[in-house]
């Protein structure tokens, strides 16, 4: 199911350590043409509550929330439940579940009980994370969770921005298990990632995740509406 109503859009990351910064943040971005969503995450909803941070939001756009607990789904199966209750009020959640098939298959579901859209991301944008990179993460482990993912129904997939050879890879892999992938790319902007490359990669259904690029800016709208011009 689709999360976001565009095809393509930009969604801010919203990695900012007040909430007088979230709603500066988001009041100055959320009318801009190809704004998709907002991207909420532990810097935030730990200090202030999950409900708190959505209120602020919510009282500039309905625009969708993801929450990203970087990372998740990497505990034991059974705190599935336990999480995705905790995450109630957003309108989606974004998964790594590096801590194996049977915690990444019960996370899904556990999900999907909450009536909440789960996003699942298999290979991380920094150096050092695949076995091949001299990382812990088998070379061959990013496929498989989102094979696994793809058969439990996901069509939406966290995949590296700034590797856009990767992101060919993982659309023409998921493709040809019969799944039109929806992707969501961080390592943009900031991390080095093209928005050009990635998005040509990527094809027709992709939403940028930009964090330091738009709140970091000086003029945070100015940026988000040059940001979004690229790619929609």
């Amino acid at each position: 199911m689709s999360i976001i109503k565009m095809n393509r859009s930009v969604i801010p990351a919203c990695d900012v350590s007040t909430l007088e910064m979230l709603e500066k943040l988001v009041s100055e971005t959320c009318n801009v043409k190809g704004i998709g969503a907002y991207k909420i995450g532990f810097e935030l909803v730990i200090p202030f509550g999950m409900r708190n941070v959505i209120d602020v939001i919510r009282k500039h756009t309905d625009l969708p929330i993801i929450y990203d607990h970087q990372k998740s789904g990497t505990d034991i199966p059974a705190t599935g439940a336990k999480f995705m209750r905790a995450c109630k009020g957003v309108d989606a959640v974004i998964i790594f579940p590096q801590a194996g098939p049977e915690t990444e298959k019960e996370w899904i579901k556990a999900a999907k009980n909450e009536g909440m859209e789960i996003i699942v991301g298999g290979e991380m944008t920094h150096p050092g994370y695949l076995e091949k990179d001299n990382g812990f993460i088998l070379d061959s482990a990013p496929k498989r969770i989102y094979e696994i993912a793809a058969s439990l129904g996901v069509t939406n997939f966290v995949v590296p921005g700034n590797k856009p050879d990767k992101i060919l890879e993982y659309k023409e892999f998921l493709e040809s298990k019969g799944v039109k992938p929806v992707f969501y790319s961080p390592g943009l902007v900031a991390q080095g990632g093209d928005l050009t490359d990635s998005a040509k990669a990527a094809g027709e259904n992709w939403h940028a995740i930009v964090g330091r690029g738009i709140y970091q800016a000086k003029n945070m709208q100015k940026s988000a509406e040059e940001i979004t011009k690229k790619i929609i």
